[in-house]
Formats: structure tokens, C-alpha cells, sequence
């Protein structure tokens, strides 16, 4: 299975797939709103506009799997990202990462190795991956690098589409 094929929802509710963004790079992201790398939203937001002519969509996935720190409903998360972050990018569902009810696309994403060589469940919130214009991952990031580092900036550079 494709990870454009993957079942989502949206953040309100809608019944979505990836397959929209076939074609153009993905930057995906488990993330949540009272964690102390939440301020990660601003630098997501900022390569959202920087890269979207070119092809690229942040595609933010709330979890409240590590420390309880997304809690909120739908309609917290959407205020809280809009008004403090200005988040234009897709929002989903919130979801499960790990665990019996991880999520399929998690199931997939969770097979990509990091810059350790390391694959396996998601470790906290903010963990990042890149996914090329062909539906396939190419880079996963630890919540622990920074959206506008070089290393992801590289990344995304590499999974635009070629002009």
C-alpha cells in the first residue's frame, strides 16, 4: 500500500487520503500543543510558506500518546494552532503513533530509519519525516532537530519536485 492510498481524517472531521499531495513532497509531523517543542510549529509554518510554490505540504498529525501533552479536542487544537502559531498547513486527526492502535500511516513511517540508522516507534512529539513527490519517504528527523535546521532543510530541498 501507497501512503497516498493511507485512510486520514482531517482535523474537523473529513475523510481525507494523501494522495491530494501526489505529485509535490511531504513533510509529516507528529505533533502536539503543550510540549516544550511545540514552538517547532513556527519553523513548520515558516517552511510551509517558503516551500509551497515549490511543492512542499506540512501535514501535522496531533498525538496524545507521549505525556498527555495533546489533551484537547479538534477544535482546541485547530484555535491554539491557528492563533498562536498561525498554522496554515493541513492539520489531521489526532492519532495514534505507536502501540496496538498505531495508526497505519504510522505503521509505514515507522519503518523509516533515522539519521542513526534507527527505525521503529516514534520516541516523542515532533518527529519528522520527508516524503518524496513519488509517495516514498526518504528522511526521518528526531524531535530533537529543529524544522529549519540544515539537515531537514536538505532533505526537503532533495524531495521537491524537479522543475
Amino acid at each position: 500500500m501507497s501512503l497516498y492510498d493511507i485512510p486520514l481524517q482531517t482535523l474537523d472531521g473529513n475523510p481525507t487520503t494523501l494522495a491530494e499531495h501526489a505529485g509535490g513532497a511531504l513533510l509529516i509531523v507528529n505533533v502536539a500543543s503543550r510540549c516544550g517543542m511545540t514552538p517547532q510549529y513556527s519553523g513548520l509554518e515558516r517552511l510551509q510558506q517558503e516551500f509551497a510554490d515549490r511543492g512542499l505540504t506540512v501535514v501535522g498529525v496531533p498525538c496524545n500518546q507521549f505525556g498527555g501533552q495533546e489533551p484537547g479536542s479538534a477544535e482546541d487544537i485547530a484555535t491554539f494552532c491557528a492563533t498562536t502559531y498561525g498554522v496554515t498547513f493541513p492539520m489531521m486527526a489526532k492519532t495514534d503513533v505507536n502501540g496496538a492502535d498505531r495508526h497505519p500511516l504510522f505503521a509505514e513511517l515507522t519503518h523509516v530509519v533515522d539519521a542513526d540508522g534507527e527505525a521503529g516507534d516514534v520516541r516523542w512529539n515532533f518527529e519528522k519525516w520527508v516524503v518524496g513527490a513519488d509517495g516514498v519517504p526518504t528522511a526521518r528527523f528526531r524531535s530533537g532537530v529543529e524544522p529549519e535546521s540544515d539537515e531537514v532543510r536538505a532533505a526537503v530541498e532533495a524531495a521537491l519536485p524537479q522543475a
